[in-house]
């Protein structure tokens, strides 16, 4: 999942309250009261970033004891900027408006680094407390710049005038993107509407922010303690990582199953204990949805009232219209025709793993029934039966440095760059695990930035992966670098044995490589232009995906950890005959959730309750009874802890399409997925160019032509 905010003021609340990524040393930091001390610490979150690399993040020397006064300054200080800009006596142009808005606001900017940090990888009860009252503010603030009068007319009047014409292609576009934005988020309501706007948008920061800190809250509260006799079927290197979590939490001599997606997938995939995969299972798709304190449904229901509500002042019929009218798919319409494409295939295909796994669970343990909590493990035996592959073994060759290196080599041999990493403590970080890597050009040296990465788990750490720009490539005061950053949940070996990963977590790593190498790529003169649209930015992520099974990384990478023997080709034959292996169970996941999505945002929402709503709309969908949504409601962070992917959730599937047919033109060309001639227009037409060209021209300009569904339906085994 890609994070990269720069300040457009009609994105710019969506993009705060999703959080992004930022700094410190500790995850519990004292909160002091000392007015110097706030003093001080605003100073340091607010000053220009020193050192090398045209600057870098202080992450050794912020905290988040200014915090509040640090936000309070830096939004003052960006709204006298717009001021200044809304009231100019000049004429309004291209250049005193449009760039001009876009020089604005870099002490706001920054900060957002540092509280993305805060937010997404060192949070702490502390932390969140703060984070609660900067809700209201800066959805205030944000309100004040949507709804800027003077500021708008002077943008309509740069769009609807003669010069708009003599702009180039880019500076059109980043015109566009900013009055559309201005309109979208009602700068054209009549004062009473817009105050309304405004209300609800302050009501919406305070839920969306309440709903991630309840989700966070359950898992960090549930977990599992299991003991020695309960070890049965569980890796070495799972159980001394959940040795370790235990000993942390108190419980020396026991092991625990964490309230996360790293922890509790290989738990449900080899645990032979199924009382104690039952409860994991039950911990791990009852976040938020347990009755208490941290329950989520009501707030869920507050925020979809909300959210129809504020786009019926914009004359929409639902959330969805509103949303997905400036994205690829146009309509909340054809989002549906393409998911419903797909999932008759998805159910039909589960009902295919549902029959061979219930045959092994009769015969092994005299099971007449596949729970959710069985999927993994029934499933697991049936890879291993039908084609002789354990996950496990698969994982002595994924060893997390062997396929970092791996995914620099494919970076330099279709993007040009290479990876040297920063150890003299010339680049701050903000935990001991993360580390640094300058990026050059292969060919001249040129400096293109920095690449920090955060592997492990830990407590005050969101679950998932995903990426964020410290830093986005500019030119129009000057080239910027870049500064980019992939986080991941992996659970660290323990005493510095190497930390062994799954194939699907190997296949999300390279994914969130591929959304760095997208900003790393960046070729855009506007900060702006550094964005995206959702159903399209997850496509060159995606994409990258499929270099992890290409000859040269296999071959080169993918090497046994303790041996260095390069993984044995048989075992290579098997990972790729069952490469559609379990896609039912993965494809119906992900469109339950995408679909429920797509339906909470077309429906009006009055008197509505989430946990009877999905029930309803996956029961009308067939949805098979041996699996569940892949982010159940009341824990959907993607959807309501924020809005980037609120009605378009949908984006991922939208994306894979592009992907599939991507992917057919590297493996029909001469050279293969190193084909110079096709990486060259890659790079030149979906990755540098970012959202300075419209997504659905872009892609043109790849493949010649749009892409075409059945090229995903191929791919995933559904069709000849």
């Amino acid at each position: 999942m890609m994070k990269n905010f720069n300040i457009v003021p009609s994105l710019l609340l969506s993009a705060i309250l999703m959080g992004c990524s930022g700094a410190n040393t500790t995850s519990e930091q004292p909160v002091v009261s000392e007015q110097s001390d706030v003093v001080s610490a605003k100073a340091q979150l607010l000053a220009p970033w020193e050192g090398p690399y045209q600057g870098v993040p202080a992450f050794d020397k912020v905290n988040y004891v200014g915090l509040d006064a640090a936000f309070d300054e830096a939004m003052a200080l960006h709204l006298a900027e717009i001021e200044t800009i809304a009231q100019n006596p000049a004429p309004a142009t291209f250049e005193n408006t449009v760039v001009a808005m876009e020089k604005a606001g870099k002490p706001l900017r920054r900060l957002y680094t540092y509280y993305g940090i805060w937010r997404s990888n060192m949070s702490s009860k502390e932390f969140r407390e703060i984070s609660k009252n900067l809700g209201p503010k800066l959805s205030a603030y944000g309100s004040k710049i949507n709804q800027n009068e003077a500021l708008f007319k002077r943008i309509q009047t740069v769009y609807e005038g003669e010069e708009f014409k003599t702009l180039n292609a880019e500076q059109q576009r980043l015109t566009w993107l900013t009055y559309n934005g201005f309109a979208h988020y009602g700068a054209t309501l009549s004062a009473e509407k817009k105050k309304r706007y405004a209300d609800i948008n302050q009501e919406l920061s305070v839920l969306h922010t309440q709903f991630a800190n309840n989700v966070l809250a359950d898992e960090e509260n549930y977990v599992v303690f299991f003991s020695e006799e309960q070890t049965g079927g569980l890796p070495q290197s799972y159980l001394a990582a959940a040795s370790k979590a235990a000993e942390q939490r108190g419980k020396p001599g026991m092991y625990a199953v964490t309230n996360t997606r790293s922890s509790m997938s290989p738990f449900l995939t080899y645990s032979t204990e199924r009382a104690l995969r039952e409860q994991v299972w039950n911990n791990y798709y009852n976040r938020g949805d347990n009755g208490d304190e941290f329950d989520n449904n009501e707030n869920i229901a507050k925020i979809l009232q909300l959210r129809h509500e504020r786009v019926q002042l914009l004359g929409y019929e639902n959330y969805a219209s509103w949303r997905l009218q400036d994205r690829m798919a146009k309509t909340p319409e054809n989002a549906m025709k393409l998911m419903t494409t797909v999932w008759p295939y998805a159910i039909k295909r589960v009902e295919e793993e549902v029959e061979d796994m219930a045959v092994l669970a009769e015969k092994l343990d005299g099971l007449d029934k596949i729970e959710p909590w069985d999927y993994r493990y029934y499933s697991e035996k049936v890879r291993k039966e039908k084609y002789d592959l354990d996950s496990n073994e698969v994982k002595q060759y994924l060893e997390l440095d062997n396929l970092r290196e791996a995914m620099f080599y494919v970076a330099g041999r279709l993007f040009d760059f290479s990876f040297k990493e920063v150890s003299d403590g010339s680049v701050p970080v903000f935990h001991p695990d993360v580390r640094v890597w300058e990026v050059t050009r292969k060919s001249t040296g040129e400096n293109v930035g920095l690449w920090y990465l955060d592997p492990f788990a830990r407590q005050g750490k969101r679950s998932g992966a995903w990426a964020t720009s410290y830093r986005s490539h500019t030119t129009f005061e000057g080239k910027t670098n870049v500064l980019s950053s992939n986080n991941s949940n992996f659970v660290k070996g323990v005493d510095g044995q190497p930390t062994l990963i799954s194939w699907d977590d190997a296949e999300t790593y390279f994914h969130e490589f591929g959304h760095s190498l997208h900003a790393l790529s960046s070729n855009v003169t506007y900060p702006s232009l550094n964005g995206g649209v959702r159903d399209y930015t997850e496509f060159q992520s995606q994409l990258l995906e499929r270099w992890l099974t290409t000859d040269e990384v296999i071959d080169n990478y993918l090497v046994h950890y303790k041996t260095g023997e390069p993984m044995p080709a048989e075992l290579i034959a098997k990972i790729k005959a069952a490469a559609n292996f379990n896609q039912g169970f993965k494809t119906t996941e992900y469109l339950a959730s995408a679909l429920v999505d797509m339906k909470f945002h077309m429906t009006d929402p009055k008197g509505i309750n989430a946990d009877k709503f999905e029930y309803v709309t996956l029961t009308k969908l067939h949805m098979p009874t041996e699996l569940v949504m892949r982010h159940r409601s009341p824990h959907f962070g993607h959807i309501f802890s924020g809005e980037g992917y609120a009605a378009a959730y949908y984006g991922y599937m939208w994306a894979d399409v592009l992907t599939s047919d991507a992917a057919q033109a590297f493996e029909q060309a001469p050279g293969g997925y190193y084909d110079e001639d096709v990486a060259k227009k890659l790079v030149e037409h979906l990755f540098s160019v970012r959202n300075a060209v419209d997504p659905a021209d872009a892609y043109r300009a790849f493949r010649g032509r749009d892409a075409q569904v059945e090229a995903l339906l191929k791919d995933r085994g559904f069709i000849e």
